[in-house]
C-alpha cells in the first residue's frame, strides 16, 4: 500500500491540479448547476476521470458532487456509442473526427448537462482534464462546442532514474520510484506524478535511465512483479509504461556469452524475456535503448549496425505490438582535441542515414532536437526527416543540464516552438519539424515526441516552482503544437497561481524573457559547452576544451568558434537541405545567434547587428546580469499577493540566479579580454 503524502499549501505539490475554490458569484452559480457527475462505464481510465472530475468539483465548488450512472442534469463522461444521448448530442459528424485519443465537450443547455465524450477512455479522461481546465480558470461553460485530437501520436517522458535512487541530469532532488536498489512502495506520489502527465496529455513513460546498470538490468526479469504494480497506476491514467534496458542483458544477467544481435542464442534469449515482460504486463509499451554510445554497450561490439540490433529487439516486441525506441545520440566520445576534422555535430547523421529503410517497422529513432547536447544554443539536427523510411521521435530535454538547473528560470516552450517551426527543405517548402515529428510529412507509422523528465522528490516536484512551467507546457505543446507559448504560460500561472492580473502579468513576462535572459549571461552566438566539467553547472569557458568529449569552441588571440563548413570545415553544413545549407555555409547570411557554431571569425568581425563579436560578448554578459537581477526585482513586487511559501520559494532561486548570473558576466567578459586584448568600449569593469 503506498503511504500517504502530506505537503503545506504553498509547497507546490498541487502543481497545477490545486483545484483552488472559487468565491462566490456568476462562475460559481454557473458551474454549481453541474455539480453531478453520470458515468455508466465500468472501465479503469474511466474511474479515473469520475475520481479527478469529483477531486475537481470539490476542490472548485466546495460541495462533493453526486455521481450516478443513471440520467438527469450534470457532467456526462462517455465513450461514444455507449450512451445514445451523449451521441446523439455530439453528432455523427463529430464522432467521426476523432481519432482514437480524441475528445469532445458539448453544453446541452436545454438539459442542464455538460457532455465529455471521447472515441476511447483515454479520449474520455483526456476531455475530463480538458473541462477541469476551463473550471479552474473560472471561463464559461453555457456554450461549450470543441473537439480535440492529439498532433502526436507518441507523447513521453524518459525518466533518467537509476535504482540507487538517485537521478541522472536530475536537479529536483531524488527519484520517486527508486530508492537503495528497489522499485519504492511509496506510490501515492507515482500516482500524482500520472495524474499531472495525464492532465497535459502524455501518454507514455520510460520509468528509468537510458545509462543501464546491472541492476537496472533486472527490471525485465526480477523485478517484473514490482514493476507491473507502477504500470498498474499509469495505466489507470491511460499511460503505457516503457523500460530502457542494457543491449548487453544477455551477458549480464542471461548467462551467454556475447550481445551479438544476430546469433541466435541472443534472439532467443530477447525473444523469451520479452514474453515473459508481457506476461507480467500485457499493455507493456517496449524498450528504450542507448547503444553504442558514451561506452554503453551496442552492436559496434560484434561489427553489426544500429539497423542489426534495434531489429533484434523489434523482433522480440513484434508479437505484442510493443515498439523499440533507438536512440541516435551517437558519436566518438573518445576524441582527441588535436583532430580539427572529428566533428561530434555530424555523428548522427553520419552513423544512421545510410540505414534508412533497413528498420522493421516497430523500430522508432529517438533524435535529439539539435546534433550536440541540449544546449542553449544549437542548430536542430539535420538527421531530423532525413530518413523517409524510418520512423522517427523528437527528443527534447525539459531537465535544465545546460539551461541553469532548476536554479535559474529558463522557460523552455518558446525554443521548442522555434525548433517544432523550424524549416527543413526535406520534402521543398512546408517540411516543418513540426510536421516530420507528427509523422504527416512522410507519412510514418509510428511517430511523436519525447523529452527527458525534470521531476524529483522535491515537495515542489522541479526544485525551482517556475521549472512546473515546463513539466507542463511539455505535455501540452506536444498535444497541439499550435499552441503559443503566451497561452501555455498564462494557462499554467492561471492554473498554478490563480487569476490575480498582476499576479499573471509579472510571472507571464519573468517566464517568456527568461531564455534571452539566461542566454545572454552564458553562451555567446552559438557556442555551447562553457560550463564546469560533469555537473554543468556554472562557467568554465575551457572546461572541455582539450577533452575527450569533442566539444570545442576554438578560442585563440584571433578568435573563436568552429568552422564547420563544407568548403574550409568539417562539412557538417552539407546535412542541411537547400537553403539551410547555403546559408549556414556563408559566412554573410549566417544567423547570428548560430555564428560560432558555424564558423570561426576575429573578435573583430561585424555581426548583423553592426557590433563587432567582442563587443557583443561584453555587451550581452552585462546585460544578462542586470536583467537576471532585475527579475528578482519584479518579483518582489507580488510580495502579499500569492502564498508565502511560494513566493518565497521562487525569491530564493531568483536571489541565487542573479549572484550567478554575476559570476557567468565577469568570468566570460574576463575570459574573453585577455584572449583578444580588445577593451569594451563602454569602459565597464572588466577583470583583467
Amino acid at each position: 500500500m503506498g503511504q500517504q503524502m502530506t505537503y503545506r499549501t504553498g509547497d507546490g505539490y498541487q502543481a497545477w491540479l490545486g483545484y483552488r475554490r472559487l468565491a462566490p458569484g456568476e462562475r460559481y452559480h454557473q458551474y454549481t448547476a453541474y455539480n453531478r457527475i453520470q458515468a455508466a462505464e465500468d472501465h479503469v481510465v474511466i474511474r479515473t476521470a469520475v475520481s479527478e472530475l469529483s477531486r475537481g468539483l470539490e476542490g472548485i465548488l466546495g460541495v462533493s458532487p453526486e455521481v450516478t450512472a443513471q440520467g438527469g442534469q450534470g457532467i456526462v463522461l462517455a465513450t461514444f456509442r455507449q450512451y445514445p444521448d451523449a451521441d446523439r448530442l455530439f453528432g455523427a459528424d463529430t464522432i467521426v473526427r476523432l481519432g482514437p485519443e480524441g475528445y469532445a465537450i458539448r453544453t446541452d443547455k436545454e438539459n442542464s448537462r455538460i457532455a465529455v465524450g471521447g472515441a476511447s477512455e483515454s479520449g474520455v479522461l483526456y476531455g475530463t482534464f480538458h473541462l477541469l481546465r476551463i473550471l479552474s480558470m473560472g471561463l464559461s461553460v453555457e456554450d461549450l462546442d470543441l473537439t480535440e485530437n492529439p498532433v502526436n501520436q507518441l507523447r513521453m517522458i524518459n525518466q533518467w532514474d537509476n535504482m540507487d535512487g538517485s537521478v541522472e541530469r536530475g536537479y529536483a532532488g531524488q527519484s520517486i520510484f527508486f530508492k537503495n536498489n528497489r522499485i519504492t512502495e511509496e506510490t501515492d506520489r507515482i500516482r500524482d506524478y500520472a495524474r499531472m502527465l495525464a492532465s497535459s496529455g502524455v501518454n507514455a513513460i520510460a520509468i528509468n535511465n537510458v545509462n543501464v546498470h546491472k541492476v537496472e538490468s533486472r527490471l525485465i526479469t526480477e523485478f517484473l512483479p514490482d514493476v507491473a504494480k507502477l504500470a498498474a497506476i499509469f495505466r489507470a491514467y491511460a499511460i503505457k509504461l516503457f523500460l530502457s534496458v542494457n543491449y548487453a542483458s544477455p551477458i549480464e544477467i542471461g548467462g551467454l556469452s556475447t550481445a551479438d544481435p544476430l546469433d541466435p542464442e541472443v534472439r532467443q534469449w530477447w525473444i523469451k524475456t520479452t514474453a515473459g515482460v508481457y506476461s507480467a504486463i500485457p499493455d507493456f509499451g517496449g524498450y528504450l535503448v542507448k547503444a553504442d554510445s558514451e561506452n554503453r554497450p551496442g552492436p559496434f561490439t560484434y561489427g553489426r549496425d544500429h539497423a542489426d540490433g534495434s531489429n533484434m529487439l523489434a523482433e522480440a516486441l513484434e508479437p505484442f505490438n510493443g515498439i523499440v525506441i533507438w536512440r541516435c545520440f551517437v558519436y566518438n566520445c573518445k576524441q582527441d582535441w588535436r583532430d580539427r576534422k572529428t566533428d561530434r555535430a555530424r555523428a548522427a547523421y553520419d552513423h544512421f542515414k545510410p540505414l534508412d529503410g533497413r528498420f522493421k517497422d516497430n523500430v522508432i529513432l529517438q533524435i535529439k532536437n539539435g546534433p550536440m547536447d541540449f544546449q542553449v544554443r544549437e542548430p536542430v539536427s539535420p538527421l531530423l526527416g532525413a530518413m523517409p523510411s524510418t520512423n522517427q521521435v523528437l527528443e527534447f530535454q525539459i531537465a535544465q543540464e545546460y539551461t541553469g538547473q532548476q536554479r535559474h528560470v529558463f522557460y523552455l516552450i518558446p525554443q521548442w516552438k522555434e525548433i517544432l517551426e523550424f524549416e527543413t527543405y526535406t520534402k521543398g517548402l512546408g517540411s516543418t519539424i513540426k510536421r516530420i515529428a507528427c509523422g504527416d510529412l512522410h507519412g510514418s507509422k509510428l511517430s511523436g515526441i519525447a523529452a527527458v523528465s525534470n521531476i524529483g522528490d522535491d515537495s515542489n516536484w522541479t526544485g525551482h516552482l517556475l521549472a512546473q512551467a515546463n513539466l507542463y507546457g511539455y505535455g501540452r505543446l506536444i498535444w497541439n503544437p499550435d499552441l503559443s507559448s503566451e497561452e501555455i504560460a498564462d494557462e499554467w500561472i492561471r492554473l498554478t497561481f490563480g487569476d490575480q492580473e498582476n499576479v499573471r502579468t509579472i510571472i507571464k513576462m519573468i517566464l517568456l524573457s527568461s531564455p534571452a535572459i539566461y542566454e545572454s549571461y552564458t553562451a555567446p552566438l552559438g557556442v555551447g559547452f562553457m560550463v564546469t566539467p560533469h555537473t554543468h553547472y556554472g562557467p568554465d569557458v575551457d572546461g572541455y576544451e582539450y577533452s575527450k568529449w569533442g566539444t570545442y569552441h576554438y578560442a585563440d588571440r584571433n578568435g573563436v568558434g568552429v568552422d564547420r563548413t563544407q568548403s574550409s570545415g568539417t562539412g557538417y553544413t552539407a546535412q542541411y537541405n537547400g537553403a539551410n545549407r547555403e546559408r549556414y555555409e556563408s559566412l554573410q547570411d549566417c544567423p547570428d545567434e548560430l555564428l560560432l557554431f558555424f564558423h570561426h571569425v576575429p573578435y573583430t568581425h561585424v555581426l548583423h547587428s553592426g557590433k563587432t563579436v567582442i563587443q557583443h560578448i561584453y555587451d550581452t554578459h552585462f546585460d544578462g546580469a542586470e536583467k537576471a537581477e532585475q527579475l528578482l526585482v519584479t518579483w518582489e513586487s507580488l510580495a502579499g499577493s500569492m502564498d508565502e511559501g511560494l513566493y518565497t520559494q521562487v525569491a530564493e532561486r531568483l536571489a541565487e540566479q542573479a549572484e550567478h548570473a554575476k559570476e557567468w558576466r565577469d568570468r566570460i567578459n574576463t575570459y574573453f579580454y585577455r584572449k583578444s586584448g580588445i577593451a569594451d568600449q563602454l569602459n565597464r569593469l572588466i577583470y583583467a
